[in-house]
């Protein structure tokens, strides 16, 4: 049993988060909703999940073949249960054939050192392994470590281009029956900008990843709610995102707070320590002080501090070692 064992590898080495994200969406010209929808999803949200077609240990490679043939597939996996034994590909059907092996197991051919993905990997993430990789597909396990589905790049494709038409649908002021809203009702949604002044202070516990992002869906859930600019709220939730893994998994813990008022909203992540020794260094793309199960649970590749310096009208962060570090973004709100 150990020897199908498969080998999960870490993510190669290669471009950053921060630099795939700043090509998805950087500069404020650039289509946040891709941004946004990017830090977002998951990959469970966008993995197929249900009908895989599978191999079990016992089968042969003929029938992987004929597999792969009736589904239009160039990789398999091979399951005993939800266990991830290996992956038979196209080029392993080749080598048994040359020689005459098509009626060996698949585990003679199989490969067993597998790149995997974890289903609450974020996409930006999968898109980085894609990258850095020269496969079309990677298998995907839960906390488990139990096989959960595959995820392709045309998986990312469909996810990216179903947002868009939703997006484009939206501000084409269509409802959800197709037909486009009178004039007057999307004039009166578009008047909702805050007119009084709030504050919520969320509180973000250091290396929560099961809860990282939740503050920042709800500081999207309460902006759209006060009627403000659908382009202001992804700004918003993209920095809001980034500021919130950043306490979660680069400080001792601390807190992210959000205040609105008729003119702007402002967003100040404090966290506890230990503060950073070289604020230059951070505010580049790429730059981490995650440790290794951190990046190992597909989080910490960069501290996002250039996204959020990128989508906000003022940037600020002051930092003290040991005692912590305090980042301020605002956004005018505008009419």
């Amino acid at each position: 049993m150990s020897g199908y064992q498969p080998t999960i590898l870490a993510g190669g080495e290669g471009r950053s988060d921060d630099e795939i994200m700043a090509d998805y969406g950087g500069s404020k010209d650039s289509p946040l909703v891709i941004m946004e929808l990017l830090q977002r999803f998951r990959v469970r949200d966008i993995m197929c999940g249900k009908n895989i077609i599978s191999l079990t240990r016992t089968d042969t490679i003929r029938t992987a073949k004929e597999l792969m043939k009736e589904h239009h597939l160039s990789g398999l996996p091979v399951l005993d249960g939800k266990r991830l034994f290996g992956m038979v590909s196209v080029s392993q059907i080749i080598r048994a054939l040359e020689g005459g092996r098509l009626d060996d197991p698949c585990t003679a051919f199989m490969s067993t050192s597998l790149v995997v993905l974890e289903e609450d990997m974020p996409v930006s993430l999968a898109l980085k392994y894609f990258q850095n990789y020269t496969f079309g597909r990677f298998p995907v396990l839960n906390k488990e470590h139990e096989f959960v589905g595959i995820v392709s790049q045309r998986d990312v494709t469909r996810a990216l281009l179903k947002e868009l038409t939703n997006e484009v649908a939206r501000l084409e002021g269509r409802n959800a029956a197709g037909t486009v809203e009178p004039t007057a009702e999307r004039e009166v949604k578009s008047e909702g900008a805050i007119p009084y002044y709030s504050m919520r202070q969320f509180i973000v516990v250091r290396n929560d990843l099961a809860n990282a992002g939740k503050s920042a869906n709800e500081i999207k859930r309460m902006l759209k709610e006060a009627g403000i600019a659908s382009k202001v709220i992804r700004r918003v939730a993209v920095a809001a995102y980034e500021l919130e893994i950043n306490v979660c998994i680069h400080s001792l813990g601390g807190s992210l707070t959000i205040i609105l008022d008729t003119n702007k909203i402002t967003l100040v992540a404090k966290d506890k320590g230990p503060g950073i020794p070289d604020i230059d260094w951070a505010l580049q793309d790429g730059a981490s002080t995650a440790n290794d199960w951190i990046r190992s649970m597909g989080f910490g590749a960069g501290m996002g501090l250039p996204n959020c310096k990128r989508v906000a009208d003022t940037f600020d962060i002051k930092s003290t070692v040991p005692t912590g570090t305090t980042v301020l973004c605002e956004f005018t709100v505008g009419k």
